[in-house]
């Protein structure tokens, strides 16, 4: 599996739950968000963009959009693992490359894309990325050697 996530940021590991699959059997395909979604908050953790224990902040992240390529149907038991690295970085936010790999058959079970927004909630409008976090992310993708422009 390490070739799989080998350019990832952040990688995030749990197994699947028997909950996750559905009447036909195998993992809902909603659940393959909220597996990118644990990743992407990990990721976000990691550049200081995200944080839990501070309550509502200010300015922070805002999902604009997401989508998903299923490849391959997971089902119980499993472990999965979920990579996360930054594809592209502008002044008010960033895409995110989000991969899910099943550790049983060692295969990506899907990939998707999601574009985070840096956002003043006090405001109610989008705001420019804080030069931390900007730093924070190419910093964290460069010693996963990924280089962003």
């Amino acid at each position: 599996m390490p070739d799989l996530l080998a350019d990832f940021a952040v990688t995030v590991t749990f197994p699947v739950a028997w909950g996750e699959m559905d009447a036909l059997g195998h993992v809902n395909n909603i659940v393959y968000f909220r597996y990118f979604e644990n990743g992407r908050a990990r990721y976000l953790s990691q550049v200081g963009f995200f944080d839990v224990a501070a309550g509502r902040a200010a300015i922070g992240p805002i999902l604009a959009s997401i989508n998903c390529r299923f490849r391959y149907a997971l089902t119980f038991p499993d472990t999965v693992t979920v990579g996360v690295r930054v594809v592209a970085l502008g002044a008010d936010r960033f895409t995110v490359l989000h991969r899910v790999v099943s550790q049983r058959a060692q295969v990506v079970a899907a990939e998707g894309e999601g574009v985070i927004v840096s956002y003043d909630y006090h405001l109610g409008q989008k705001t420019p990325l804080s030069e931390p976090v900007r730093a924070a992310i190419l910093a964290l993708d460069a010693a996963a050697g990924i280089t962003l422009t």
